[in-house]
């Protein structure tokens, strides 16, 4: 699960990062294609423009200077069915001598040719039949079906206006809103609505034609502009976009979101069923834990009873009167421990239902301790060891049950005994913190690792000890002790070391 989870991820990642890739290379293709038709848009103007012109000094000069014939040929082809019209023409050739103040190009005269002649037309459905057939061909002007001139590589007559052109400044040859106009255009027919800025280079320094904001950097697009052999400023119009990145990551901003949103609820999910996983396993371990020491604690019992029994039955001790009775105690003390067994399950279930009903009442808590300690003094002095008290506090009342807290204070004391291996010795002490109280037991017993720490409280913990149980308990104790405690408005902390013993601290609200 793992595996293909990382997998998914990794998937998701390649696809989004392929997916960013394919709407960098497309918005780039459309990019230079407006930028293709700006400058062809452009080019062809200007070449039409130079055409206009010539024709109309022509007409308006009718005596020519020579006189020569030669051949035309006028390319027209139609877009939509694919084919050429060629108008081909024996023509005559008149120079005409002319000033040159229309076309701006600092010479005092310009030598022009009018076209004269008849023609016939041709239609070719295919290149290669229009190549073969002006293979041979004198200079081409080729019109479009619009009456604009292309840029073909043939076309003569569209040379010589490049080169005519490229004599002008840059600034009047076009102007930054025809390429504005041009670019805008373009650009929303592919659905790029975007700011950009603009400008036009020569030999790689800035002309007059540019917007304000522009500043080349990387990523800036750029194509040859007005581009022919006879000009040397090799113009390049650049465009660059501010919030091309934005624009591009908003296309597929959605899917990658929702693909974040799914693959994070896939991961809690999982991690939550991994969580749930590891939990159960526990809870599996304690309840097999709790199954073995509760059969541990009631299988000793239960054999001693069995055993008291089977004495009794023997005539010779049922008339010993002293030994039935010995017995017969001997059975109601080991049913006392079973059933007092019973009563910590019950309690604690009873603990996590909060069915269990505590009235509180002002209570001595020095009273309280001196209560508990006659509970288990006579073990401590069967072990050869000893409770010392220093109930320094002067200030000792607390709103608490007697019942239940005097068996706070018993499980703690009985636990320092347990887990004392040698003759135990504890100590008590009470202080006065502020409106607190403060409840310290502190043994010289086996003590606990730092992890037994953290979870001692929890319910049928117990600090593992390998396959030796010397030490008698279900890990209901420490559990119910905590539950009391905060029940009663205290705290309860634990500190110990190995081999050195523990200090339980208890803290309580004081009552005036």
């Amino acid at each position: 699960m793992s595996l293909s989870l990382v997998g998914i991820i990794f998937v998701q990642a390649y696809y989004i990062n392929n997916s960013i890739k394919n709407e960098e290379d497309q918005f780039n293709f459309n990019v230079k294609k407006a930028l293709s038709y700006a400058s062809r848009e452009i080019e062809e103007k200007e070449v039409l423009n130079y055409y206009n012109r010539y024709q109309t000094l022509i007409d308006e000069k009718k005596q020519a200077d020579t006189v020569a014939i030669s051949k035309l040929f006028i390319v027209s082809q139609i877009n939509d069915t694919n084919e050429t019209f060629i108008y081909r023409s024996g023509i005559l050739e008149e120079n005409h001598k002319l000033s040159s103040s229309l076309f701006d190009i600092g010479l005092d005269s310009l030598n022009i040719k009018r076209i004269i002649g008849t023609s016939e037309t041709k239609v070719f459905s295919n290149q290669t039949s229009l190549d073969n057939d002006l293979s041979s061909s004198n200079p081409v002007l080729s019109l479009m079906k619009n009456g604009r001139m292309s840029v073909a590589e043939r076309i003569n007559f569209d040379e010589a206006f490049k080169a005519l052109g490229s004599r002008i400044p840059i600034h009047k040859r076009v102007k930054e809103s025809q390429i504005q106009r041009l670019l805008s255009k373009k650009l929303k027919d592919d659905n790029i609505d975007l700011d950009y800025e603009f400008a036009i280079y020569s030999n790689d320094l800035a002309t007059k034609i540019q917007t304000d904001n522009f500043e080349f950097q990387p990523g800036t697009f750029s194509i040859p502009i007005f581009s022919n052999e006879y000009d040397k400023n090799n113009y390049k119009l650049l465009v660059n976009f501010p919030t091309r990145n934005k624009f591009i990551q908003s296309s597929i901003i959605r899917m990658t979101l929702l693909s974040i949103i799914f693959t994070s609820i896939i991961i809690i999910a999982y991690s939550s069923a991994l969580l749930q996983l590891f939990r159960q396993r526990k809870i599996s371990e304690i309840k097999s834990d709790f199954i073995n020491n509760m059969t541990h604690e009631f299988k000793t019992p239960i054999a001693t009873i069995n055993l008291a029994l089977d004495a009794i039955k023997n005539p010779k001790v049922i008339e010993d009167k002293e030994r039935v009775a010995r017995y017969l105690q001997m059975i109601r003390d080991e049913n006392k421990r079973m059933h007092a067994q019973v009563e910590n399950v019950l309690r604690i279930s009873k603990l996590e239902k909060n069915e269990l009903n505590i009235s509180k009442d002002r209570v001595d808590l020095h009273e309280l301790i001196e209560d508990a300690i006659t509970h288990i003094e006579l073990i401590v002095e069967d072990r050869k060891g000893y409770i010392h008290t220093h109930l320094d506090a002067q200030q000792t009342s607390v709103l608490a049950n007697e019942t239940h807290f005097t068996n706070v204070i018993v499980n703690i004391l009985d636990n320092a005994v347990k887990y004392s291996p040698e003759s135990p010795k504890i100590d008590v002490y009470t202080e006065n913190v502020g409106t607190n109280i403060f409840l310290k037991i502190k043994d010289q017993g086996s003590g606990m690792s730092k992890a037994a720490q953290k979870h001692v409280f929890e319910k049928f913990y117990r600090e593992h000890t390998g396959n030796i149980h010397n030490v008698k308990g279900h890990g209901l104790g420490l559990a119910y002790v905590k539950r009391m405690v905060e029940d009663h408005q205290g705290h309860i902390s634990v500190e110990s070391e190995k081999e050195k013993g523990s200090t339980f601290i208890i803290k309580l609200p004081l009552i005036s």
